[in-house]
């Protein structure tokens, strides 16, 4: 059947009836999404995401350490300093992306120093009698130069400044602790030795004796020690916050027992805890000469665990003991 004209009309007055709302629709999408691009255009883009630098040329290194810096994109106005010190058979990059703090330093905004060691082992001098004295030399001048270098280009707080690390780089930790007390203002050791432990006098990186927990001294020895590093120095003495697990056979359990002897006599604490609890399942924390969260010293032992620390969220707990989450 044909359309009669009436009809004709009707059905294509109906047409542009219909037609109406999408001509409008596409005349305001003409409109908005120009404009919409032209903001987005104008909008400031996310700022790019922080990455691991390497520094050269960063002042004394006698022992041609490398230097990797992470500056978060949020840095602190002021910011503190971390140095975090790898292991054995490790790097600077290894220990940046396989730990932490990193990710904790986007999070509160301070700088980190990843040294890397670059004698074959890559470990770090703990054992030379130059390394276990104030500017005597090898790594540990190394290291302070790095730190110097941030203090001086990042606008970077010098009464914040902390240093941690894992096995060779707790054990560095320990030594620069000793070294440089008017440094570092407190340190975090994960599955170390006592500053002195590892000494050798025959050019040997090894110390089997102290790696099998069969050094022992009184806790006024290793406190002698430690002094002795900087003869003459009067100031303040850094914190220390210690962590071992029990089933250690890289550098034996022992160690823990003399390193607290070692600080909390350093520090003038009390070896008797002066509180005891178990923030963790298999951890046991004691505290010596104070409560708290900054207390002189803080000791963790992990039951059954070996040399693999720092396991997920020890990082955060070092960092609280530094107070960098404040």
């Amino acid at each position: 059947m044909t359309n009669s004209p009436a009809s004709a009309g009707t059905t294509a007055t109906s047409a542009r009836r219909r037609s109406t709302p999408r001509s409008v629709l596409a005349a305001l999408f003409g409109g908005i999404l120009p404009l919409l691009a032209s903001l987005l255009m104008l909008s400031p883009s996310p700022a790019a995401a922080a990455s691991l630098t390497e520094v050269t040329g960063f002042g004394n290194n006698p022992s041609n350490l490398r230097m990797y810096q992470y500056v978060p994109s949020n840095v602190a106005a002021r910011p503190a300093i971390l140095v975090a010190v790898h292991y054995c058979t490790g790097s600077g990059p290894a220990f940046f992306s396989g730990t932490e703090f990193a990710s904790l330093a986007d999070r509160y905004g301070f700088i980190v120093i990843y040294p890397s060691a670059t004698r074959s082992g890559s470990c770090f001098d703990v054992s030379s009698p130059q390394a276990l004295r104030h500017d005597g030399g090898s790594d540990p001048v190394g290291i302070v130069s790095m730190v110097r270098y941030v203090l001086q280009h990042n606008n970077a707080d010098p009464s914040r400044v902390y240093v941690t690390g894992a096995s060779s780089g707790a054990m560095m930790t320990n030594v620069l602790l000793g070294d440089y007390p008017d440094v570092f203002k407190a340190g975090a050791a994960f599955s170390g030795v006592p500053f002195g432990c590892f000494a050798t006098t025959d050019g040997s990186g090894w110390n089997t004796a102290c790696a099998n927990g069969t050094i022992t001294k009184t806790a006024q020895q290793w406190g002698d020690l430690a002094r002795g590093a900087y003869p003459g120095y009067t100031g303040a003495r850094p914190r220390m916050q210690l962590w071992h697990g029990t089933a250690d056979t890289t550098l034996r359990y022992p160690n823990f027992g003399e390193e607290i002897k070692q600080w909390t006599n350093v520090l003038g604490a009390s070896q008797t805890p002066a509180s005891t609890d178990s923030p963790q399942t298999n951890w046991t924390r004691t505290r010596y000469g104070a409560t708290g969260d900054r207390a002189p010293v803080e000791a963790i032992s992990i039951q059954g665990t070996g040399h693999s620390l720092p396991l997920a969220g020890m990082a955060a707990r070092a960092i609280t003991f530094f107070g960098l989450d404040s």
